[in-house]
């Protein structure tokens, strides 16, 4: 048993101890006493997120501190498994049951309305938590002997290979996989044995990862941690559901329904699962409509990706008549964490606006492909719209889809294609209103009035949009950067400062990249030295961090001047 020094660990996770690595390191050397005789350790217990995420370069003040006390000979670093094989222990202490370093109530933060919260909302319960984890492990206990019988025909142990499947998590290549198999198995598996055992690790995997902390320790069960591990829990039951041909999801909902949300728009926790988890449940099905939206915009070749499924395209057939899309084709798809696989017809068409409609199915034959295509192309062809719509019900009725129907991401991926014509007419009245009227604005400007909100509102969208397409330019005009940004501080015009830092960060990463390729080459590093110097000038918070720490692992093999420029 390790024990930690709280003040320490309180003084890096809420003192901003770690604003100064030296000061850092010194307090971690103060902790030592001269007085002892005994061997001492200094242990400091804080989330590894503390460093980096929950305070900024807080990783840098490790590093620099760790480097202060080994330069000076100040104390050694070592770990728990160095340290009790030089220094066994020498007393025993009883540890208190079901407690844990971060919370007063032992383990109940994490299972019942405990009393600690985060303190932003005062007349909040966490009564919810109750309920939730006797949901969950009611689940994890229903699908336990279930998981037993169907493993136990695959490897010779089911509880070692989920223990051992961590190994495929972390690498999961065909090598892995085939490793994994020969030392649980030890046998070959065909390829359906292969599929239902990866789903049963998967099953088990998702049946631990709903227990994940940050579920438990917030103010409410309508969180987007929480709403995480149900997300989890919801893996579960569908895995569940595949493999053993029971649903077991009414009675899940049924135990979620006791944990009651803070607000009331969201209820209970049965209602958070319908609203969130099940509409984000996929299958391969749902997979090939995605697809099949994607591909109304996109161009694919032979091969693509869509999530952690690949994608083999046999045909894809497309057409347009004014603003309407039509795409129709054959894909096989295959996951790239269970191995399942499947092949599928799809359509999908798109009217203008914001109307998509997309269905797939699972494919029959080459004759009811061909026949399907052809009657949908003839269809559109002819401009018959009610009668492709009508074509496309028949052929993929079961799982049709809509925009509402996709996941997020590609609901915004397909808006950001869809509004691309509309984005590009609106651009070009405010552009032209912007030059048109630039005149009057300066010497508005130059009297000290200010400007009309019509102009500012031109202005601030014309800068923006110019100060996006510079930034991810091939080859950026940085002097461009700056004077938009002048332009934007005399007409008044509030600038997007967060996206367009990021895309700063981006091109240093880009030219960094093109640095790394030639370090001897001047232009290259001439060109990012005037990017840095002009990052600190604009208005964009921006991290350096991660250009600082390339540039210094490439000093090595990097001119004497470039040395001193990263010493600057």
């Amino acid at each position: 048993v390790f024990f930690y020094n709280g003040p320490i660990a309180k003084a890096v996770a809420f003192e901003r101890l770690l604003e100064n690595g030296e000061t850092f390191a010194r307090r971690l050397v103060d902790a030592f006493s001269d007085a002892r005789r005994r061997p001492q350790l200094v242990t400091v217990a804080v989330d590894g997120e503390t460093f980096g995420h929950h305070h900024q370069f807080g990783e840098m003040a490790l590093a620099y501190g760790l480097h202060y006390i080994e330069s000076n000979d100040l104390a050694r670093v070592t770990n728990y498994g160095e340290y009790l094989e030089k220094h066994p222990p020498v007393e025993e202490v009883q540890i208190l049951e079901r407690s844990s370093w971060s919370c007063p109530h032992g383990v109940e933060r994490w299972r019942s309305d405990c009393g600690c919260d985060t303190g932003q909302n005062p007349d909040w319960n966490q009564a919810w938590r109750t309920p939730l984890r006797e949901s969950l492990d009611w689940l994890r206990d229903t699908v336990a002997p279930a998981f037993e019988e169907h493993a136990r025909p695959l490897v010779s142990d089911p509880w070692r290979a989920r223990d051992e499947y961590i190994h495929v998590i972390l690498d999961r290549s065909p090598e892995s996989l085939a490793t994994f198999i020969a030392r649980q198995a030890g046998k070959e598996l065909c390829e359906n044995e292969r599929v239902t055992l990866l789903k049963l690790m998967e099953l088990q995997r998702h049946a631990m990862l709903m227990y994940t902390s940050c579920g438990w320790f917030f103010d409410e069960v309508s969180r987007i941690e929480t709403v995480q591990v149900m997300q989890y829990a919801g893996r579960v039951v569908q895995l569940a559901r595949e493999l053993f041909g029971s649903d077991i999801e009414p009675q899940f909902l049924e135990r979620l329904g006791q944990a009651i949300s803070n607000l009331a728009e969201h209820g209970t926790g049965r209602r958070i699962y319908e609203r969130f988890v099940q509409p984000a449940m996929a299958d391969l099905t749902t997979v090939a409509a995605h697809f099949a939206v994607r591909s109304l915009f996109e161009d694919y070749g032979s091969e693509a990706k869509v999530y952690c499924y690949d994608v083999a395209v046999s045909d894809l057939r497309r057409r347009e008549k004014g603003r309407a899309r039509l795409a129709v084709g054959k894909i096989g798809l295959t996951s790239t964490i269970t191995a399942e696989s499947g092949s599928f017809a799809f359509g999908a068409l798109y009217f203008g606006e914001h109307t998509v409609r997309a269905g797939a199915t699972a494919f029959q034959n080459d004759d009811a492909y061909r026949q399907t295509a052809a009657d949908l192309m003839e269809r559109f062809e002819a401009a018959d719209f009610a009668g492709t719509i009508h074509s496309l019900d028949r052929s993929f009725g079961t799982s049709a889809y809509s925009l509402k129907s996709l996941f997020k991401d590609e609901q915004r991926r397909t808006m950001g294609h869809i509004l691309e014509g509309t984005l590009a007419d609106i651009e070009k009245v405010f552009r032209q209103l912007y030059e048109h009227h630039y005149p009057p604005m300066r010497f508005l400007t130059e009297m000290g009035n200010p400007l009309p909100k019509p102009f500012k509102d031109a202005a601030e969208f014309i800068i923006n949009t110019d100060l996006r397409r510079v930034l991810t330019a091939k080859e950026p005009n940085l002097a461009r950067v700056e004077a938009l940004v002048s332009s934007a501080t005399a007409w008044g015009a509030e600038l997007d400062t967060e996206g367009h830092g990021y895309l700063l960060r981006l091109l240093l990463g880009r030219m960094m990249e093109a640095f790394a390729s030639k370090p001897d080459e001047g232009e290259a590093i001439a060109r990012l030295t005037a990017a840095v110097g002009l990052s600190q000038r604009l208005p964009f918070p921006i991290d350096l961090g991660e250009v600082q720490y390339r540039y210094y692992r490439l000093i090595p093999c990097s001119r004497e001047e470039h040395r001193a420029w990263a010493q600057a």
